[in-house]
């Protein structure tokens, strides 16, 4: 048995012969899965310049420096089409906890949310959207953003400076174009932009695609109602929430001129007919794929699902290039009140959950209001009300509920369920933790979304709810539980979809797959023992502010243009991420991290 690692590092890559070494490293004796779907086969992988230069029998002399993997699998990094990592980036190198997990590209700028165009007098109001929106809390955002950009492609030259350990595709993010050309008031009111406005918003969004978009992004949801819990931070409807199909079709003919970029779109308006049609006519219009989030599973209703899943395949047998993306994760939710908002769905919940902890304390106390939260219960993002689990007493009284679902401390105490969670809530000053899984958990529901070749995995919200989720998890959770464990769908196919298929629609064809001369983003891990860790809650943000994180581990290497960033499960500081502008690389790869 070969050593369990070999780290050959050569003197300027030259022999003692005095020869330059034909390759910069060989990842020796794995199995390749090379992401197109074709049978996984033993063998070499030569890496030169950041690219794959051979794949074969390698002799380990051609190379300066070998990478034992033997027993591992050996396959192409995995892309990931929906994060919120545009903040984050500035701060953190790995977009952890995505990196940890083998993505090695993210798309960021997803439903239409972003950072620029942004003047500087809007950059507060920006970030608070954010806190809610998305839950990235405000002291991280404004302690670790250089707020170096206004416009969309200075903030893309912002990136581009950026050491990253990462690469990064950028959508451009329609909600600030909206609010930069009609004011923020009249973006969020849902009026008609006028023809010299729409004129402007599609000249932004060109020069914005002409720095390196790779399309455009909106989030399209209704501000009530079931998929209604994305919502501004007073909890008004984002400016994408209520921008008109004539607008989006407007967006959609940009595309159409330069025969490139996607569309990436969450819409929920009550009416899927309605909906369904606009998306079609979005890809028709534009000639370009749309990727629609997303596709859920509800243990209790699996006809909304299905019903997608049909319309999913009548597009495909159209020739309309409508992608879904799955929701594939359990990955469940672990909060407080002190800022929990995804009960929005619900006007009530939403109102009494808006405002500082101290105005969220006195409504969640307000006998007055327990009506309403009694009648609204909210089902859209978590599974049963009274299934919710607490997890974490704050107060010595309510020890006894450790581990207790709401359902049981509710017959227990002889309340209404919402009466039996609440009254712990203000008891603790909003600082009880309670834990609930999504509601799909039902495994032969979770088959027939997988059972769909053309529906993407993830919706991993890398970046965002990170005092909540740690979805980004989900490409070692594909691996361990729908293949290895479920056989679900052979590796060779969790391989396509995790990779070669996300950066197809990203515009990096070249990526996502083990080729000559595609780029080095390669991960290189042990199947039988790749696990996902158990959840922690870390310090590590800016501004003081903590998050939580799930490791992976089985991850022997991860290489991101021919560099290794991860090590047996542990970063490098090796920062060779790219901004892959229109899906390319540019700039020179950092070998290490800047000083």
């Amino acid at each position: 048995m070969r050593i369990s690692v070999v780290y050959s590092f050569l003197t300027d890559y030259i022999f003692e012969d005095g020869k330059m070494a034909e390759f910069d490293k060989v990842i020796k004796g794995g199995m390749v899965v090379d992401g197109s779907r074709g049978p996984r086969y033993l063998s070499d992988v030569a890496i030169k310049d950041g690219k794959i230069a051979e794949v074969g029998h390698i002799d380990e002399k051609r190379a300066a420096e070998v990478l034992d993997a033997e027993g591992m699998i050996v396959a192409p990094g995995f892309v990931d089409l929906h994060t919120h990592y545009d903040a984050q980036l500035f701060w953190d190198p790995y977009c952890s906890i995505s990196s940890w997990h083998g993505i090695t590209t993210v798309v960021i700028g997803n439903c239409g949310f972003g950072f620029a165009p942004v003047a500087p007098e809007a950059r507060e109001r920006a970030m608070l959207s954010m806190t809610r929106v998305e839950a990235i809390p405000l002291a991280s955002m404004k302690e670790g953003m250089p707020w170096d950009w206004e416009t969309f492609p200075e903030y893309l030259d912002s990136v581009d400076r950026t050491p990253k350990a990462m690469n990064i595709v950028p959508y451009v993010p329609i909600g600030p174009i909206l609010i930069s050309v009609m004011g923020l008031e009249d973006a969020k009111s849902g009026r008609m932009p006028t023809n010299k406005e729409h004129k402007e918003m599609c000249r932004i969004l060109e020069e914005s695609l002409d720095a390196g978009g790779c399309g455009w992004s909106a989030q399209r949801l209704p501000p009530t109602g079931p998929g209604g819990a994305q919502l501004d931070y007073d909890g008004t409807a984002m400016p994408t929430d209520v921008m008109s199909n004539e607008t989006a079709l407007e967006f959609a003919k940009v595309l159409r001129n330069r025969n490139a970029g996607h569309m990436q779109t969450t819409m929920v308006t009550g009416d899927p007919k309605a909906d369904q049609a606009h998306m079609e006519d979005l890809a028709k219009v534009s000639g370009r794929p749309i990727v629609f989030n997303v596709v859920q599973a509800t243990d209790t209703k699996p006809h909304i699902h299905r019903k997608v899943l049909a319309w999913l395949e009548r597009c495909r047998e159209a020739g309309t290039r409508v992608y879904g993306q799955g929701l594939t994760t359990d990955a469940g939710f672990a909060f407080t009140f002190v800022d929990w908002n995804l009960f929005d769905e619900c006007p009530a919940w939403r109102e009494a959950t808006v405002g500082s902890p101290e105005e969220r304390l006195e409504k969640l106390a307000d006998p007055k209001r327990r009506p309403a939260l009694r009648e609204q219960i909210p089902e859209f993002v978590l599974g049963p009300f009274e299934n919710i689990v607490l997890t974490g007493p704050a107060s010595a009284d309510s020890q006894k509920w450790l581990d207790h679902t709401i359902g049981q401390i509710a017959e227990q105490t002889g309340k209404h369920p919402v009466d039996a969670m609440l009254d712990i809530v203000v008891s603790e000053n909003l600082e009880t933790e309670f834990f609930s899984m999504p509601p799909n958990g039902k495994l032969e529901y979770l088959k027939e979304i997988v059972d769909n070749p053309y529906v993407l995995f993830g919706v991993s919200d890398g970046g965002a709810h990170t005092k909540f989720l740690t979805a980004g998890r989900y490409p070692t959770e594909t691996l361990v539980k729908i293949v290895r464990e479920n056989n679900m769908i052979s590796l060779e196919d969790a391989h396509w979809r995790l990779a070669s298929l996300p950066a197809q629609l990203a515009g990096c064809p070249e990526r996502g797959i083990i080729r000559v001369g595609s780029p080095a983003d390669v991960v290189v891990y042990d199947y039988e023992n790749l696990e996902v860790l158990p959840a922690e809650v870390v310090h590590d943000l800016p501004g003081g502010e903590w998050r939580r994180i799930q490791r992976a581990k089985g991850y022997r290497y991860v290489l991101i243009n021919g560099e290794v960033t991860i090590l047996n499960d542990e970063q490098t500081n090796n920062y060779s991420g790219q901004l892959l502008r229109h899906g390319r690389g540019t700039g020179k790869l950092r070998r290490a991290a800047a000083a």
